[in-house]
């Protein structure tokens, strides 16, 4: 499997509080503990993703990916003023995309349209968004701008899942991830929703140590998810994220580094490249 969201928590780097929370460590060798004790479940990749309390700080994620080894990517933060060297760097060290944490902190969007925009022209970087769905259709000027955009934890609740599945049928991915910190009663329900929309949008991770949710991930979760996706519980456990993160492609196509904006709202979409938006 590859797990398409962890957070490394690493003592030997600074944390940032935010809104009053630290989080306890949870290095690569607690990761590594806990993925052995859940039985059933065998990771050889995945993505380590900045969360809101490491900032903007590189080393954390340059050394975690370090450690990690062969089939890890990284998703970072990254501050607005980062130059074409930072980010060109960052991707020579494996990192694979730009995070924007809008539940913790706010963002001047414009400034964030260009960031990620100068990301993807540079090295291909797709932009994350943490993000309730409630707040999809005020950002559609931003993601009209973007190429190439990912959703964490299912967008986090059922209020806007019209407007996720339609961003979904245009080519944005979503992340099966978060159960525990989601408001989504059922869960399953709009798995098989986005599943029945786009099959290649839903990417698994464990979203460990699950921090500030109300529960952490459990082996129960991927039995949601196989009822959810049926046949293609392998594409959604690891092909569809190895391909959106461009490691090992595995029977799906890289994305192109050529930019192309998301469509407009009920206009119909091409999905011949499943990792770009196509008008």
């Amino acid at each position: 499997m590859f797990d398409a969201h962890v957070h490394i928590i690493d003592p030997r780097f600074p944390l940032v509080e935010n809104h009053g929370y630290l989080p306890e460590p949870f290095t690569v060798a607690d990761y590594r503990a806990r993925i052995a004790s859940l039985k059933g479940l065998s990771v050889d990749g995945g993505a380590v993703v900045t969360a809101s309390y490491q900032g903007n700080d590189q080393e954390y994620l340059k050394a975690a990916l370090s450690e990690l080894g062969e089939g890890w990517v990284g998703v970072t933060a990254l501050p607005l003023d980062a130059t074409d060297e930072d980010i060109v760097a960052l991707d020579a060290l494996g990192v694979r995309a730009v995070r924007f944490n809008l539940r913790r902190g706010a963002t001047d969007l414009r400034l964030l349209a260009d960031l990620a925009n100068r990301a993807f022209d540079l090295v291909g970087w797709h932009a994350e968004f943490y993000v309730d769905a409630t707040l999809l259709l005020s950002l559609e000027p931003v993601f009209a701008k973007l190429p190439a955009v990912s959703i964490d934890h299912l967008g986090m609740s059922t209020r806007g899942l019209p407007y996720l599945l339609n961003l979904v049928d245009r080519g944005v991915r979503v992340k099966a991830t978060g159960f525990g910190r989601t408001t989504i009663s059922d869960v399953s329900d709009v798995l098989r929703q986005i599943h029945a929309v786009n099959p290649a949008a839903l990417m698994f991770g464990t979203d460990l140590p699950g921090t500030r949710a109300r529960r952490a991930f459990e082996v129960h979760d991927l039995d949601v998810i196989a009822d959810a996706v049926g046949d293609d519980l392998s594409a959604v456990m690891c092909d569809n994220a190895r391909s959106w993160y461009r490691c090992a492609q595995v029977n799906a196509t890289a994305p192109s580094h050529s930019p192309a904006a998301i469509s407009a709202p009920n206009s119909s979409t091409s999905m011949d490249n499943p990792t770009a938006f196509t008008a």
